[in-house]
């Protein structure tokens, strides 16, 4: 089997795959994408860092490709969704660079805290400026923490060895595995307020973006140093720079940006008090040889068919069972997207009740697929269709599956139950005569809805003219309806309305409709 590696590696991943006899390893760096394309059909395993881009384009000639192996966290580069329709397994390493980001976390923390670039640039320039650069302690201070995962969790543990309170914001956290930590559970408005640190440790995606913008700028303390070695785009960068001009905070240190490079014009660097890297918290000799290692062990092991480990995109699944339980997998993950996105509260327990059919297999994929989906709008690329319950038992999030012989009102069904510390959220999902997924039920009302897209949830009274009218604002936005499915408890009562759309509705839209009578509750959705 042929292994192209495509970007830097270090040598100890080198050495494992090329000590494996069956394999024949090429180290081709730099490549255009019209060379990797035209060479890539050859090769079983790609291996990639950021640099190289998997797209559409370079799958779709990958005729005997089976694996791609990205040595870091995030599979930004790779389509995973035409690295699915292709049959190649994604993987990534989540773990291998954890603890470098964390320290340099901590690193700009510190630097801002003692102006330590300032005061160097000063004296390699011939001064002397010992006055001009005062400093703070970290100890007592309060660090708000976004994102408690591996490299937030890090964090931390060291924050807490300088005397340091944490405050954590994370939905997917419960409050007995915080407590264990040593860590205070706060909602994020509160994390914004009280902060004297607020450090983001989070994916970036259509949930976090610009997650950090004027309006929670304009709640911070005006001594608040805020530090991203996350993603660009968590962030404003507008906003941040607004914030810094007009000293709302006290500074900022960040590692990652919107674009990358950095522009040589960005209002950023004109900021003595905004300290900046390029991209640098993976940056250590320890950390690439570790997720060297990590991605080489992995992709020899899913060659030789010795299992799939840190998998985004594909369950563990012999080809037989695959076929039978695809569609399902596909409809678990959609009802996981489409409840996430809707239930309100801390995550305690979910489960999933299997009906029909799919009791005849082992059902462990499907659970997997449908936590995967629920913690996926926060999570990001770290939560994928192996670790997903590993994930949500770290966080104290109690996942029970139960295959049931009883006779329901559908043949094969669903039944997913969500407990967090505000509601219980029920959804029951199918699939149509032709396979298609479906949600068929939404707490107590019954639906109809397609889990596919853009879609707009709606509770309201059951009144006449609702549908109408959310037509008519929809319309008059020029947001074209694919479909429409309702459902009421009964009639007078609280109804149900899933609108599938062709393209995203802006906030303002929303707005409008909320404010219509009788409107209960709206979201815009994705799934």
């Amino acid at each position: 089997m042929k292994i192209l590696v495509s970007d830097k590696l270090a040598n100890e991943g080198l050495e494992i795959l090329r000590a494996v006899k069956e394999f024949t390893v090429d180290l081709k760096t730099g490549l255009k994408p019209e060379e990797l394309k035209a060479i890539i059909k050859d090769y079983d395993a790609l291996i990639v860092r950021s640099e190289t881009k998997v797209t559409a384009e370079i799958l779709e000639a990958a005729d005997k490709l089976k694996v791609i192996g990205r040595a870091g966290v995030g599979l930004d580069n790779v389509d995973l969704v035409a690295a699915t329709k292709k049959g190649v397994v994604a993987m990534n390493t989540p773990a291998g660079n954890t603890t470098s980001t964390a320290e340099h976390t901590m690193s700009l923390i510190l630097a801002l805290s003692r102006n330590i670039p300032q005061a160097c640039a000063t004296m390699k320039a011939g001064r002397w400026d010992r006055s001009k650069f005062g400093g703070v302690e970290l100890y007592g201070k309060t660090l708000g923490i976004i994102g408690l995962g591996r490299i937030g969790a890090t964090v931390a543990s060291f924050a807490k060895s300088f005397g340091m309170k944490i405050d954590a914001f994370d939905p997917f956290l419960s409050k007995e595995v915080a407590d264990k930590m040593g860590v205070k559970v706060v909602e994020l408005e509160t994390l914004i307020k009280e902060s004297d640190y607020i450090t983001v440790h989070i994916p970036k995606n259509e949930e976090t973006t610009d997650l950090i913008s004027d309006k929670e700028f304009a709640m911070m303390k005006k001594t608040v140093r805020v530090i991203n070695c996350a993603r660009g785009g968590i962030i404003n960068e507008a906003a941040l720079a607004k914030a810094l001009e007009a000293k709302q905070i006290a500074g900022c240190a960040l590692d990652v940006f919107d674009t990358e490079p950095l522009s040589a014009d960005s209002p950023l660097l004109k900021f003595d008090n905004c300290i900046t890297t390029p991209h640098l918290g993976a940056s250590t000799s320890e950390a690439q040889i570790n997720v060297a290692i990590e991605i080489a062990e992995t992709v020899k092991n899913a060659l030789l068919g010795h299992g799939i480990m840190n998998a985004a995109n594909f369950p563990s699944l012999s080809g037989e069972a695959y076929k039978v339980l695809a569609p399902y997998i596909d409809l678990a993950e959609r009802i996981g997207k489409f409840a996430g996105q809707l239930i309100n509260g801390r995550l305690s327990d979910i489960k999933v009740t299997y009906s029909g059919a799919v009791t005849e297999y082992k059902s462990a994929p499907l659970t997997l697929s449908l936590v995967k989906g629920l913690l996926l709008p926060i999570l990001g690329e770290t939560v994928n269709s192996i670790n997903a319950i590993d994930v949500a038992q770290e966080r104290g999030i109690n996942v029970v599956e139960i295959q049931s012989n009883k006779k329901e009102e559908f043949v094969n069904l669903l039944n997913v139950e969500i407990t967090t510390d505000k509601e219980t959220f029920v959804v029951w999902g199918t699939l149509s005569a032709n396979r298609q997924p479906r949600i068929v039920r939404v707490n107590q009302v019954y639906v109809e809805a397609i889990p596919n897209g853009y879609m707009l949830f709606i509770n309201n009274n059951d009144k006449p003219g609702i549908v109408g009218a959310v037509g008519t604002i929809l319309a008059e936005n020029q947001v074209n309806i694919a479909s429409i499915t309702l459902g009421r408890q009964a009639a007078g009562q609280l109804a149900v309305s899933v609108v599938n759309v062709d393209s995203e509705i802006s906030s303002s839209v929303i707005e409008k409709i909320k404010k219509m009578p009788n409107i209960l509750f709206v979201k815009l959705i994705k799934v």
